[in-house]
């Protein structure tokens, strides 16, 4: 799925223009490298690191939506990971992302 697509059904961005907003940025990681395409093809289990606001969000997406939906059901598509790595899936996802092996 196209990364401006999926951050308007995960209700990231109200629009497609938004989501292409935020990509243009450049402020837009996908598995630990830059963004430069709004077309850049989203999978199942890649982690997107992205400004919202005035905070920094880590999100692995767990399923494709097929539409935009509700609040809870956008989120039941992503879990979001804790940049200081006190979750230890944020912590191993994060570390594989830098080209370490998790132990």
């Amino acid at each position: 799925m196209r990364i401006d697509r999926l951050l308007v059904y995960l209700r990231i961005a109200r629009t497609r223009s938004r989501a292409s907003v935020m990509v243009d940025a450049g402020h837009m990681r996908h598995n630990g490298r830059h963004i430069t395409r709004t077309s850049e093809e989203i999978r199942v289990g890649d982690v997107l690191t992205f400004m919202l606001g005035t905070q920094v969000k880590i999100i692995e997406v767990l399923e494709l939506p097929e539409q935009r939906g509700s609040p809870e059901k956008a989120r039941s598509h992503y879990r979001e990971l804790d940049r200081s790595g006190e979750k230890p899936l944020a912590a191993k996802v994060q570390h594989n992302l830098q080209g370490n092996s998790a132990t």
